[in-house]
């Protein structure tokens, strides 16, 4: 359509090329194809050039509309990504939302009263090439996805019980873990890892809990060991790494957005935030 507005009103095939810096042969293909979509001539050919057929005359009205329409759309978001200002779509698991980043959001807001956060709190990893997310945060051993990834620092897991659990418990149990129990997150491979590779792996592995949030309470509560990240440690005095384990360091966690995303000022902005702010509180993260 922008060849033939410019065919139109320059009149003829070469001057049009000249003005959209484009060859004779390409804007007359533009012409013959857009002709052929419609089934209809839109240009008289004649020595003195090209004139507008009564069809392609009511075509230009229109045509011109929308090009003033475009151009009015372009100036609007022209330089839209450079405001610090809009939605951002996150997504992250639970637990690290309600224990972790709470707080962190709060304050990012309260920075940026202008940028409205949308977040999704899912153990799912959504697809950030896809479009369903912009930013996610995600704790993995590696990420594979086509998208820009920060890795800020690895994220450290221990076994975990209640201290009455461990006072009441731990002196009763066998050489192996015997009279101890797993709280089972199901058909999880890691967590047979730790269980085989602990001081406990003749423990009874009962249950089948998949939230995490729904381990860190019975656990609590005195219900059996179960695998949680370290910084829980710090928050709940009742909670206690259990004597003689050793805290594994097999995944980090990352910052990931869209390739497409990385100019966007709204986007830039927390992504900075986040990564500074996720930078402080490290050490309790890293705790043990």
């Amino acid at each position: 359509m922008p060849y033939f507005i410019e065919v139109a009103r320059s009149g003829s095939l070469r001057a049009a090329a000249e003005q959209m810096n484009a060859t004779h042969a390409t804007v007359r293909n533009h012409i013959q194809t857009l002709e052929t979509s419609l089934g209809v001539q839109l240009f008289r050919r004649s020595r003195t050039g090209l004139s507008l057929t009564p069809a392609g005359n009511m075509l230009l009205k229109d045509a011109t509309q929308a090009e003033k329409l475009l151009v009015r759309g372009r100036n609007q978001v022209q330089g839209l990504d450079r405001v610090a200002a809009g939605l951002i779509r996150i997504s992250l698991d639970p637990m690290m939302g309600h224990y972790l980043m709470a707080p962190i959001f709060a304050e990012f807001c309260k920075l940026h009263p202008d940028i409205d956060l949308e977040i999704r709190l899912t153990y799912a990893i959504e697809d950030i090439t896809r479009l369903q997310t912009d930013v996610s945060i995600r704790n993995a051993a590696e990420i594979t996805d086509d998208v820009v990834a920060r890795k800020l620092f690895p994220t450290a897991s221990g076994i975990y019980a209640s201290r009455s659990y461990i006072d009441e418990m731990l002196p009763k149990a066998g050489h192996a873990g015997e009279n101890l129990t797993w709280i089972g997150y199901g058909d999880v491979p890691e967590q047979q890892w730790w269980v085989e590779n602990s001081p406990f792996p003749k423990a009874a592995l009962r249950h089948h809990v998949q939230d995490t949030e729904m381990h860190l309470h019975l656990v609590r509560a005195g219900a059996g060991l179960t695998i949680l990240p370290t910084w829980f440690e710090g928050m709940f005095p009742e909670l206690q790494r259990v004597p003689d384990t050793k805290i594994i360091h097999n995944r980090h966690t990352w910052l990931l957005l869209h390739t497409d995303l990385r100019k966007v000022a709204r986007i830039r902005i927390f992504v900075d935030y986040i990564s500074n702010a996720l930078l402080e509180v490290r050490a309790k993260i890293l705790r043990g």
